[in-house]
Order: C-alpha cells, then sequence, then structure tokens
C-alpha cells in the first residue's frame, strides 16, 4: 500500500494547528514483548499509550462515540490477539492503525453502512465550491462536521483525504468500483461544504 497515515489533503492552516499532538508515549519493543507474554502491565501501558490515537480514528469512521467506543474495544482484541503477527518492521502505531481501520470497515459492511445511495445526492443539490469555507473553521469542528456524513461517504472521505489511500485501495477494501469512489468522495466533499455554508 502507497498511502500515509494521518496525512491530510484539506488546504486548511487550521488544520494543522489544530490537529492533535503526537502521543507522548510511545510503544517500544520491550513493551510489545512483555504484552505478547501476556504482562496485563505491558498490555496497559500499551493501551494507555494508543487508546485516545486510535479512539479519534474509530471516532471518524462510525461518527458515534459509543459505536467507536466498541470498535476501540475490538480492535484492541485484535491487535493483542495479533501481536505476534507485527514483524517490527514500519511503526507498530502505524501497524496498530491498520487494524482499528479494519475492524471499523467490517462493521460498517455488516450492518450495509457502506451502501452508497444516490438518492442523498438529490437530497443535497450543491456543488463541489472552491473549498474556501474550510479554511475558516478549526479542526475539531471539522472532525464533528466529517462525523456527520452519511456512513458510505464519510467512510470513502475518511480513507481518501485522512488516511490517504488511492481510489483503487479504497474499492479494494469497499468492493466498489473506482469510479463509485471518485464520485462518493466528491459528493462527500459537496456535502461538508454545505454543512461548513450553514455553520
Amino acid at each position: 500500500m502507497q498511502h500515509s497515515p494521518g496525512k491530510m489533503h484539506l488546504n486548511s492552516r487550521e488544520t494543522e494547528q489544530k490537529e492533535p499532538k503526537p502521543l507522548e508515549q510511545s510503544v517500544d519493543q520491550k513493551t510489545i514483548e512483555a504484552c505478547r507474554k501476556g504482562d496485563r502491565a505491558a498490555q496497559k501501558r500499551l493501551y494507555d499509550a494508543l487508546a485516545p490515537k486510535m479512539f479519534a480514528v474509530c471516532l471518524r469512521y462510525m461518527g458515534q462515540r459509543d459505536l467507536a467506543e466498541d470498535i476501540l474495544q475490538d480492535g484492541f482484541v485484535t491487535v493483542f490477539t495479533k501481536l505476534d503477527r507485527y514483524t517490527g518492521e514500519g511503526s507498530f502505531e502505524g501497524w496498530a492503525r491498520k487494524i482499528f481501520i479494519n475492524t471499523a470497515l467490517m462493521s460498517l459492511r455488516k450492518t450495509d453502512a457502506l451502501k452508497l445511495s444516490d438518492d442523498l445526492q438529490t437530497a443535497w443539490n450543491v456543488g463541489t465550491g472552491s473549498g474556501s469555507q474550510i479554511q475558516e473553521i478549526g479542526y475539531k469542528e471539522l472532525m464533528q462536521l466529517i462525523g456527520g456524513l452519511p456512513a458510505g461517504y464519510r467512510t470513502v472521505f475518511n480513507m481518501f483525504v485522512i488516511e490517504g489511500y488511492s481510489h483503487k485501495e479504497i474499492a479494494d477494501a469497499l468492493g466498489i468500483s473506482e469510479a463509485t469512489s471518485r464520485s462518493q468522495l466528491n459528493r462527500a466533499r459537496a456535502m461538508l461544504q454545505e454543512k461548513i455554508r450553514n455553520l
């Protein structure tokens, strides 16, 4: 995969200034090894180091705190049971992040939330606009607006704009065509801009 996690393609000075700072805590190899052996204290350290960032990822995909909390817990179960698959190549946080994203996508697929409805375009009869409104709001407010998008649009938007996936990777992950991915991204942007105009 040729995507760069955390990359935002938004032209917003506010976005860069308001984005949460990286965690001070990091997960070192010693902690990972201790977790593999079932050390409860090490597992708590790993959880404390990753939970805030991973919850933000889950919330962006699920849109609701209670659903995001469920995905966070399920994601950590997967992280702890698949620790042996982490080879030490690349960052542990990046490896774990993929697990949380996949957990969210699996949940959305189970509930058919990824059925991307063309009817929504009619309800939001707007153009794509210039995007200048995005520069006028802060990171936290923008994330809340993204969380309010319909599940299918929100998922494509998150994967392309925030995670940096290509349309081909999104199409493969969601079982849709690249054209559908592009279309849903454009509609998500249009909805987002309409929401911003209505603030």
